[in-house]
């Protein structure tokens, strides 16, 4: 599978890739939501691991964005904001999961297998 990691917080970014990566996928990473949105609309991933406090653009935009423009990629939003009304406006702006930081790997990989 070909991911997208999409985390400004670097170290979490390269252990996410480095554990899926491990898992036998091929997995860019970006740090900001413009460079996110670009990647996303221009590259074929299967899955996008998305934060939504991204700087320069925030995940919700993105992914409102890219569903709009038809892009139906599977969506796995990652990130802090764990109340519930977030994880419903993410879920209703079109991700496909939600997981909340702190997290497990192996629950993110189970995610992405789901997924």
């Amino acid at each position: 599978m070909r991911i997208l990691v999409a985390e400004d917080a670097i170290e979490l970014a390269d252990q996410v890739k480095h554990a899926l990566s491990s898992e036998g996928h091929a997995v860019d990473t970006v740090s900001d939501g413009e460079e996110a949105r670009f990647m996303g609309e221009t590259e074929p991933y299967d899955l996008v691991v998305l934060d939504l406090g991204l700087p320069k653009q925030d995940g919700v935009t993105i992914l409102k964005a890219w569903r709009e423009a038809g892009i139906n990629t599977a969506i796995l939003i990652l990130t802090a904001r764990d109340g519930w009304a977030d994880r419903v406006d993410g879920l209703d702006a079109g991700a496909d999961d939600y997981l909340t930081k702190p997290f497990h790997i192996p629950e993110l990989i189970a995610r992405t297998r789901a997924l």
